[in-house]
């Protein structure tokens, strides 16, 4: 497997403001990897210098092997990219928006109707963006990242504030990029798409990767977090630790008929964040 993003000791402020501190990362070909962590964790300005949007103080950053501060424009036609503060011009046609990317890369017609069918989006392609809902709004700038055919995606918090059914969407056509062998560099601050999405992960917390793996070896290794919620005939719930001393208590509840149901309870990404940074993911 191929190396496409990789990462060595990047850092970067702000002013007097830390933002970023020794990052390191590889990501490979066809992989799913996420960034999780809380709003202003520097996921937003990690993506912009992998991406060559930004220079990093300290250590370097390569694309598929390039240097990302030297990206050529055949290079930045091969990367995709979505972010909150990239615009839909609201008073312009879906294929319109995307035309003007098209002239840009040289693009014709047919792709952009192409890049609006891959996202569902054919029968709105006359519609003015303005008109359209949040999750359209999100399909559409899925639309201008696929249009080039990109090896890699930067995916910057895509289905954020989206409803179920449109942020279910959106993980679709992501997963069907995976599909196709495309590598998806994604940012997130929601623990259930991480561990829907992603192959690898890293949590971000004050600039720091604190924790990286997969979701489900992550998870395994703050075990200790692993819970018992026993649920009694009497409508009570009750919640102990999985360790040696819960024996004696199931055992004693179970002998006097009381216990209804048995589950135990695996720590998720959302405990370990918080078990590590003393903060919330989703903040």
């Amino acid at each position: 497997m191929s190396i496409m993003i990789k990462a060595e000791g990047i850092s970067k402020s702000f002013g007097e403001k830390r933002v970023l501190e020794s990052i390191g990362l590889e990501i490979g070909s066809g992989e799913i990897f996420g960034l999780l962590g809380p709003s202003g964790a520097g996921k937003t300005t990690l993506i912009k210098i992998l991406t060559g949007q930004l220079l990093q103080d300290g250590g370097s950053a390569e694309i598929n092997g390039n240097d990302s501060r030297r990206l050529t424009g055949d290079e930045r036609r091969r990367i995709g990219i979505t972010m909150d503060d990239f615009g839909i011009y609201e008073r312009l046609s879906c294929a319109d928006n995307l035309k003007i990317f098209a002239r840009i890369y040289g693009m014709t017609q047919k792709d952009v109707l192409d890049a609006l069918e891959k996202v569902g989006l054919s029968e709105a392609q006359k519609t003015t963006a303005g008109k359209l809902s949040k999750g359209m709004k999100g399909r559409l700038k899925l639309a201008r990242a696929f249009m080039t055919a990109p090896d890699i995606l930067f995916l910057d918090e895509p289905a954020s504030g989206l409803d179920p059914v449109s942020a279910n969407e959106i993980h679709r056509l992501i997963l069907s990029e995976k599909a196709r062998g495309k590598t998806v560099f994604l940012t997130t601050h929601t623990m259930a798409e991480a561990e829907k999405l992603c192959d690898n992960i890293a949590l971000l917390c004050d600039g720091r990767i604190v924790e990286y793996g997969s979701p489900a070896e992550i998870c395994r290794r703050y075990d200790h977090q692993r819970m018992l919620k026993i649920n009694l005939r009497d409508g009570r719930d009750i919640v102990i630790p999985h360790n040696k001393e819960a024996a004696v208590k199931v055992a004693s509840l179970i002998e006097e008929g009381k216990t209804e149901t048995i589950h135990t309870t695996e720590p998720d990404l959302e405990t370990v964040f918080t078990e590590i940074t003393g903060k919330e993911l989703s903040a």
